[in-house]
Formats: C-alpha cells, sequence, structure tokens
C-alpha cells in the first residue's frame, strides 16, 4: 500500500514540474513580448528611453544573484539531508529576496520623484521600464510565496521526497527570475539613450 502511495506522489509531482514549465515557458513569452513591443516603439524617431538607470537597479541585481546562491547552498543541504543548513539559506533567500522588492521599488521611487519620469510618460519608451519592473516584481511575489511554502515545509518535516520537489520548484522558478531580472538590467542599459 506504502509502494502505490509512493508512486501515486511521484505521478502528481511529475504533473506539477509540467506545469512550473509551461508557467516558465509562458512568463518567458510575455519578457520577450515586451522587449520586442519596446524595441519596436522606441525605433522610431524621439521615441528613446533617454534616461540613466537608477543605481539601485545595479543593487538589486547583486542581491538576486547573490539569493540564487543561496538558494543553490540550500538545495545542497537539502539533498545532504542537513536541514538545519537548508533552513538557514532559506531564510537568507527570503530576505535577500525582500530586499530585492525592496530596492525595486525604491528605484521606481527615483524615476518618479526624482527623475520626473511617470508611468504616463508621453514617451512610452519610459513607460516600459514600469512595465518591465511591475511584471517582474509580480512573479517576484509568487516567488516569493513559493519560497515561504518551502520555508514552512522544513518546519513541517515533510517526508523527503516532498522536501526535495519544493526545493527543486522553488529553485527552478527563482533561478529563471534571475535571469529575466539579469536579461531586463542589460536590456535597459543597452537601450537608455
Amino acid at each position: 500500500m506504502a509502494r502505490i502511495e509512493q508512486d501515486n506522489d511521484r505521478l502528481n509531482l511529475g504533473a506539477k514540474k509540467f506545469n512550473m514549465w509551461i508557467f516558465i515557458f509562458t512568463s518567458f513569452m510575455l519578457f520577450a513580448a515586451l522587449t520586442s513591443g519596446f524595441i519596436v516603439y522606441s525605433g522610431g524617431s524621439g521615441h528613446g528611453l533617454n534616461v540613466i538607470m537608477p543605481t539601485s537597479f545595479l543593487y538589486s541585481t547583486i542581491v538576486i544573484a547573490l539569493s540564487s546562491g543561496t538558494l543553490f547552498l540550500a538545495s545542497r543541504a537539502a539533498k545532504a539531508s542537513q536541514f538545519d543548513k537548508q533552513k538557514l539559506y532559506l531564510w537568507i533567500t527570503l530576505g535577500l529576496g525582500l530586499a530585492f522588492f525592496a530596492l525595486q521599488v525604491y528605484a521606481c521611487y527615483v524615476l518618479t520623484y526624482k527623475m520626473q519620469i511617470y508611468f504616463t510618460d508621453p514617451n512610452a519608451s519610459r513607460s516600459f521600464v514600469y512595465v518591465f519592473i511591475g511584471a517582474h516584481l509580480l512573479h517576484i511575489f509568487a516567488a516569493v510565496l513559493l519560497l515561504i511554502n518551502t520555508l514552512i515545509g522544513t518546519y513541517r518535516k515533510n517526508p523527503q521526497i516532498k522536501n526535495l520537489f519544493k526545493m527543486e520548484m522553488t529553485s527552478i522558478f527563482w533561478h529563471f527570475l534571475d535571469i529575466i531580472w539579469i536579461y531586463l538590467y542589460v536590456f535597459l542599459l543597452l537601450n537608455h539613450n
């Protein structure tokens, strides 16, 4: 009976992992469409971004890269059944994820109140910056919830197969968002003039 339950768990986990990959693919297509729209719009004369990106974008890029490292260490600790280390690295990753979120919100503050660049700017290239940040922060919010769920699972002492599965799902999504942000940041730096 226990063997049948284990096989059913594996089948259910496989379907959930497939759903995660579908979600990642659709998110990738969303960001590809947004950046393509930016390129098409800014190709016209007078539609350039013409703004220097706030330095908080650089800091947030460093923070999210560090969070990917700590999440990798949490995954490695989970595979080695070192649950205290796993919890520690998950807490650090959560803190870094929240710091990333705060730095992004601060960047929006700088853009709006210090640089006088608004979401409803007549130059839609500048509005795209807010759309990029907003879409990415929405994904980060979902990733933080997924990370919290994984962290709660470690305190509930879930079976190891579920613990590793949650770590894998969280890692896939988190690393994807890390790559997307680095892509967006480099994209904005290359198109700021």
